[in-house]
């Protein structure tokens, strides 16, 4: 998740060829929901995004139960 499209599209391609199901979001607000809707593997998070950033999203979904047991890691 990640605000720079560039970044987003190019992480969402190498991603998809190595075989993986991949969901983007280009803020905070729309990453945090969905991850809440998806329940992922893993959660590559930018620090900052607008709206919302990285670690309040990181602290947002480790006191959700449905999330909290999810790796994420911070760019």
């Amino acid at each position: 998740m990640d605000d720079e499209d560039d970044i987003l599209h190019f992480l969402e391609l190498v991603l998809k060829e190595k075989g993986y199901d991949v969901v983007t979001a280009s803020n905070g607000h729309d990453a945090l929901t969905a991850a809440q809707i998806e329940k992922p593997d893993l959660v590559l998070l930018d620090i900052m995004m607008p709206q919302m950033d990285g670690w309040e999203v990181l602290k947002l979904l480790r006191v959700d139960d449905e999330t909290a047991h999810i790796p994420v890691a911070m760019l």
